[in-house]
């Protein structure tokens, strides 16, 4: 008796899950291109004897599960779509809705690179721009780059640190809806920014995230030191922020999704069971699981098999 019982845990095991959902998404206003890819990607699952897709969106996205994929899958899905304005990902069934959310600030979820528009204030924004262009093409390593950049800030006034929020810095499109349909669904939303605390405080309250991270610019009272408190915080500690909080939640990297657009989000992306490129350098866009080009924040949410009737604004 005692035999059988310790074989039946075994017994109870299940095949390796191996089903996994094409999924695209076109811009809600382009009709023609949504079109063009239902039938272009219909064509690659007819070939397999699908059935027709599942509609996430009308005129907005729509995936087909293949319960197998063979090699050639991705590059006819890459070369059916590969001229037209869409999105699209390719991803594994199991645990496709991710409980946990790590995310770049700077050109990712928000619209511009603080740096480089406090630059602008300080007026030096071509030459801190050029620095902040090949640190994140991963040209040049993240923290001599930042110090570099930070160290030339010296005597800018702290005052227009919550200028160069207030003026210049936006949500892109969908962030909001991402982090809150994502929290809705029970997931843990994190900003992590090798940018500056200032800004991931204010951006992380009006996206909704539950936590952020980032480096603190130090003062004197009256204006920047050009100075960041140390340690930096930068390609390494986002990954370990990602690894650290899916332990907390205890669940594995692939029950996470990191998204972002430079060199320095290229860790965290690798690890993360859904790492997506937000129009992102080709270092990163290369590697990724997903991209997103021509599409907003919101694709993540298809890309994970949301509909849109479960977004939360």
């Amino acid at each position: 008796m005692r035999q059988k019982l310790a074989q039946r845990p075994r017994l109870l095991q299940k095949a390796p899950v191996t089903a996994h959902a094409l999924v695209f998404v076109a811009p809600p206003q382009d009709k023609p291109a949504y079109r063009e890819a239902l039938l272009m990607l219909g064509r690659v699952a007819l070939s397999r004897k699908l059935p027709p897709p599942d509609v996430l969106s009308g005129w907005e996205s729509a995936q087909w599960i293949y319960e197998n994929i063979d090699g050639d899958l991705r590059q006819e899905a890459a070369a059916a779509v590969a001229e037209l304005p869409v999105d699209w990902a390719l991803v594994p069934m199991a645990r496709r809705k991710k409980r946990l959310l790590v995310a770049d600030m700077d050109s990712t979820i928000i619209n511009v690179e603080c740096l480089d528009e406090l630059a602008d204030f300080a007026g030096i924004k071509p030459e801190i721009a050029a620095i902040t262009e090949r640190a994140m093409r991963g040209e040049l390593a993240f923290e001599p780059a930042l110090l570099e950049r930070v160290a030339r800030l010296k005597g800018l006034p702290i005052e227009d640190l919550q200028r160069c929020y207030d003026e210049r810095v936006r949500l892109n499109p969908g962030a909001r809806t991402l982090v809150q349909t994502m929290r809705a669904g029970g997931a843990r939303c994190v900003l992590v920014s090798g940018g500056f605390s200032f800004f991931t405080s204010r951006v992380a309250e009006l996206a909704g995230f539950d936590e952020q991270r980032a480096n603190v610019l130090l003062d004197d009272g009256k204006a920047l030191t050009g100075e960041v408190q140390r340690p930096v915080l930068g390609r390494e500690a986002k990954l370990e922020t990602l690894r650290r909080e899916a332990i907390a939640l205890g669940i594995g990297a692939e029950e996470s999704m990191a998204i972002g657009d430079g060199a320095n989000d290229l860790d965290m992306i690798r690890v993360a069971g859904l790492g997506i490129a937000y129009r992102a350098k080709p270092i990163v866009a290369a590697e990724a699981h997903a991209r997103i080009e021509h599409t907003s924040l919101e694709s993540a949410l298809f890309f994970q098999g949301y509909r849109r009737s479960e977004f939360v604004q």
